[in-house]
């Protein structure tokens, strides 16, 4: 009996650079797990007593289909929650207290504060990356067929001081994990998830998340293929919402008149979202072929 009391706890950390989605994923994971018309791998087991105020926040924002505001999130344990399998096994989902930009100044400015530094030193890894909003290399070869085809000629201009945030997201992303992956921040050897957010505006191109990894981003994907840091990984595509969202107060910039037929048309799908009759519904999770609203799958994959 001593033995069936015993249970499995793994660390995963859920870290992405601005705009990648990890607070819609959360709330979309914190409604899932609450649902009980759904199945899924994962179910709640246990939550910290500070979580449920925020938790309840941003839930809120999702199921009226807006987007999540920006806000940095008050303690280190403020999203926290213990999820178990069908054999007790226990995993705990943490998102550290770190907004994108901290993620982001770990590229920028070699900076990483202590108690963010502890929460990624060990455990699984999943990092969200925003399908839509991948900042390409700027080929010298492209460029020049461009100007071929358009007939322009080359326009001599000062230089521009190289600054960190114009580097590539895989670039930027790729040091990342590997800062992770060695000591004083982290270590080698563990379990990632690439979960590629925003996947209802570029499923378009036909394309598995693996096959668009590596379509979109080669040097993350043969980074990761390559084992030099010992990373056992899978690739997922998520549209943590379903679809198009409201834009939130907080951060929506005036629209010009030529953008108003396509913010009717956010407005719509967001209409469309919020009358779905069991809001976890609208999450799809795709690995492969396959699809499903179950964002647990992934994280119960983590455990191992």
């Amino acid at each position: 009996m001593v033995a069936d009391s015993i249970k499995k706890q793994v660390s995963i950390s859920i870290i992405g650079l601005p705009g990648s989605g990890k607070t819609t994923f959360i709330a979309a994971l914190w409604e899932l797990v609450n649902e009980p018309r759904l199945q899924k791998a994962l179910t709640i087991e246990s939550i910290g007593k500070n979580d449920h105020s925020y938790l309840r926040k941003i839930v809120r924002v999702w199921r009226k289909a807006t987007e999540q505001a920006r806000t940095r999130l008050t303690g280190l344990s403020a999203v926290r929650m213990n999820l178990q399998d069908l054999h007790g096994n226990v995993v705990e989902v943490a998102l550290p207290d770190a907004p994108g930009e901290d993620f982001r100044a770990m590229w920028e400015n070699r900076e990483l504060g202590r108690v963010l530094g502890e929460s990624l030193a060990d455990g699984n890894i999943m990092l969200l990356v925003n399908g839509n909003k991948v900042k390409a290399p700027a080929w010298v070869t492209e460029r020049a067929a461009q100007r071929r085809a358009t007939g322009r000629q080359k326009v001599e201009a000062l230089a521009k001081e190289w600054h960190p945030s114009l580097a590539p997201t895989q670039v930027q992303l790729v040091d990342l994990l590997q800062l992770i992956s060695h000591p004083p921040v982290g270590r080698a050897g563990r379990r990632l998830v690439v979960m590629i957010s925003a996947w209802d505006k570029v499923e378009g191109e036909r394309l598995t998340p693996d096959a668009f990894l590596t379509a979109k981003m080669p040097l993350l994907s043969q980074y990761i293929e390559a084992g030099r840091d010992g990373w056992t990984s899978r690739v997922y595509g998520v549209s943590a919402q379903g679809g198009e969202y409201d834009g939130n107060d907080d951060n929506t910039e005036p629209v010009e008149d030529g953008a108003s037929k396509k913010k009717t048309m956010k407005g719509r799908d967001a209409d469309r979202l919020r009358e779905v009759d069991i809001p976890a519904d609208r999450i799809r999770l795709v690995f492969g072929e396959q699809e499903s609203t179950d964002l647990t799958e992934p994280l119960q994959w983590l455990m191992h």
